[in-house]
């Protein structure tokens, strides 16, 4: 069973995700557990005090150490198993398929999110072993990027989907965003399910959805392209898509 532990100052906020859908459904299963923490329980003042101004001034108040490191001490001592600790910043890592790759198998998982100006750097520096990033933008808290990336994570867990290609199929597991899917009525509205995957011939229909994934990858983000392993065949497609792009904008 993989642990999952959420540092927050708003554990309320992660009830409802963590009992619905895959991640109750994974929960019920016994394949992953989900705890929240308030880190306010292990300030050391009677006023639950997280947070201070920062020295040099400036605005904005800082998360201390001082509860964040007690709280993540207590559960390394519940537990054999060395953890990853994870602050959710927008200076960290930007958060990919391939990291939730290499999360999924880690056996426990700690995630830290902040509120406030940021944090003391004495966390990064000596509590943490890995800061994502789920984009180029700034949130109020890391509450809702450590639900993205958790949900991303527990969803590759052996058991967790229903059907255990959908997650070897998503968009970016093969490097290439996702072929396009169609289910009944084969036509709607006058507008009818490529013949192809009406066929039953199984080969053809696996070759038609590489072109496809290679097509909508190369339209939406050929970044991709760069990065991912081609064969011979993909590149002969690919050059004929490029080849109908350019005669279709002349």
């Amino acid at each position: 069973m993989m642990n999952v532990d959420v540092l927050t100052l708003f554990p309320e906020m992660m009830d409802g995700v963590f009992r619905t859908s895959i991640l109750g459904k994974a929960q019920e299963k016994g394949i992953v557990s989900l705890n929240a923490v308030n880190f306010r329980d292990y300030s050391d003042n009677k006023h639950g005090t997280v947070d201070d101004t920062p020295y040099g001034g400036g605005g904005g108040m800082v998360l201390k150490p001082d509860p964040i490191f007690a709280a993540v001490e207590d559960l390394l001592s519940k537990t054999s198993a060395a953890p990853r600790v994870i602050l959710m910043c927008p200076q960290g890592e930007t958060f990919t398929q391939q990291k939730a790759e290499e999360l999924s198998a880690e056996e426990h998982l700690i995630f830290i999110c902040g509120h406030y100006e940021g944090y003391d750097e004495r966390i990064r520096e000596h509590l943490v072993t890995d800061e994502l990033s789920i984009g180029d933008y700034v949130l109020t808290g890391g509450e809702l990027p450590a639900m993205v990336v958790i949900d991303s994570v527990v969803r590759l867990l052996p058991g967790v989907l229903g059907n255990e290609t959908s997650a070897v199929t998503d968009s970016f597991s093969t490097g290439l965003l996702e072929y396009p899917h169609y289910t009944r009525p084969a036509e709607f509205r006058g507008w009818k399910v490529p013949d192809i995957l009406l066929s039953g011939h199984h080969a053809n229909i696996e070759l038609w959805r590489r072109e496809q994934a290679l097509k909508r990858t190369l339209q939406r983000r050929p970044d991709l392209l760069e990065k991912v392993a081609l064969t011979d065949q993909d590149r002969k497609v690919i050059r004929r898509l490029r080849q109908e792009q350019q005669e279709q904008q002349e």
